[in-house]
């Protein structure tokens, strides 16, 4: 089993687009108003989870 990689629920995002600045890999752009993460590019790191601020973002193995 793989690490999990980065979720958005776009019923929850904001847009605030603070997932964004915090990527260290650039994985994460915005798509239709909401944030959208590209998982062949996220190294599972949680650091876009822990600073969503309305828990948009969770953890699913893909």
């Amino acid at each position: 089993m793989g690490k999990p990689k980065a979720k958005v629920d776009g019923e929850k995002c904001l847009a605030c687009s603070g997932c964004i600045s915090v990527c260290p890999q650039d994985a994460i752009s915005m798509c239709g108003g909401r944030a959208f993460v590209m998982v062949d590019k996220c190294i599972s790191c949680a650091i876009c989870i822990q600073t969503c601020p309305v828990g948009a973002i969770s953890g699913e193995v893909y």
